[in-house]
C-alpha cells in the first residue's frame, strides 16, 4: 500500500535542507504548497484530464488507480474503492470532498491526503487553469493545517514532494510540459 507513498516515520527523517521551494509557507501547524505547470493542451483538455485521475494519480490505498473516481460537483467525492481482502467485501476511502468546481478554471477540494486523515488536520487542494499562450497554466497549490502528533513543518517537504507529482502526474497524462517550482 502505498498510502500516499508518504509514512510519518518517512517525514520525520526529513531535514530542514531538504525543504523545497515549492513549500510558499511552514509552521508547526500547518503549511502551504505551490506548483505551476505550462501544457500545450488547451483548457478544455486539461479540465477533461483533471477530472480523471484514475489516468494520472500516483498513490493510493489499494495501490490502483484504476479504482478511483472523482464526482465534480460541489459535495462530491474524490473517492477510491478498496477490493475485498481475505474474505471481507469491498471498502472505501473518501480522498477528498469537492468544495469548488468552476468548469476549465478551477477544481477546490477539502480533506487530509494519506497518513495526514489520521490526524485532525483541515488540508484544501485548488487547482487552477488559465490560458498561457496556445497553451495552459496549471496552479496546483495544497495547504493544511490543525493539530497533529507530528511536527508539520518537518512532513511539508515530503507532501510538497508528492504534490509535485500528482501534478506531473497529470502533465505527463497530457503529454507534457514545463513544470515550475
Amino acid at each position: 500500500m502505498k498510502v500516499l507513498g508518504i509514512t510519518v516515520a518517512a517525514a520525520l527523517a526529513c531535514t530542514a535542507g531538504s525543504a523545497s521551494a515549492e513549500i510558499v509557507e511552514s509552521h508547526g501547524d500547518g503549511f502551504a504548497t505551490r506548483h505551476t505547470a505550462v501544457v500545450e493542451a488547451d483548457r478544455a483538455t486539461v479540465w477533461q484530464a483533471l477530472l480523471h485521475p484514475e489516468n494520472w494519480w500516483s498513490h493510493t490505498w489499494s495501490d490502483s488507480s484504476a479504482n478511483l473516481r472523482l464526482d465534480a460537483f460541489a459535495g462530491g467525492c474524490f473517492c477510491e474503492t478498496l477490493p475485498a481482502n481475505d474474505g471481507w467485501p469491498a471498502g472505501s476511502v473518501e480522498h477528498m470532498r469537492v468544495v469548488f468546481v468552476q468548469p476549465g478554471s478551477t477544481l477546490r477540494m477539502s480533506g487530509s491526503l494519506g497518513p495526514l486523515q489520521t490526524e485532525a488536520l483541515a488540508g484544501t487542494l485548488s487547482v487552477s487553469l488559465a490560458d498561457e499562450g496556445e497553451g495552459t497554466r496549471i496552479t496546483w497549490e495544497y495547504i493544511t493545517g490543525g493539530q497533529s502528533r507530528f511536527p508539520l513543518d518537518q512532513i511539508a517537504p515530503v507532501v510538497d514532494s508528492v504534490q509535485a507529482e500528482f501534478l506531473g502526474g497529470l502533465v505527463e497524462n497530457l503529454g507534457g510540459g514545463s513544470i515550475e517550482g
